[in-house]
């Protein structure tokens, strides 16, 4: 399985006999939100741009069907990847959500 993301191949690099408060910043508590924000802007674009790319074939100022179709399927595998870390997230929410304490 390929890490489009980057997340998995960070996960290891802190060290795990350091324990880190949840809102420590750096390696810790923001970097996670700060590189989810980053990835998920870049979806965005990826999607502006194969949109962008349709419409310029559909008007005719665009003649490259293949770049049209690839553009159109990298914004549909970013996407799709970035949905599988959202069900993950929010599947590790829901498992810790019902732990009891």
């Amino acid at each position: 399985m390929t890490d489009p993301l980057g997340l998995i191949s960070r996960a290891g690099a802190t060290s795990p006999s350091m324990p880190r408060s949840p809102g420590a910043g750096g390696v810790g508590g923001s970097d996670f939100k700060d590189e989810l924000m980053k990835q998920i802007q870049q979806v965005n674009d990826a999607q502006k741009d194969a949109t962008s790319a349709t419409n310029d074939l559909l008007t005719g100022k665009r003649d490259d069907l293949e770049g049209v179709m690839l553009a159109t399927q990298e914004a549909d595998s970013a996407f799709r990847a970035l949905l599988a870390v959202r069900n993950k997230v929010v599947a590790a929410y829901d498992e810790i959500r019902q732990i009891r304490v």
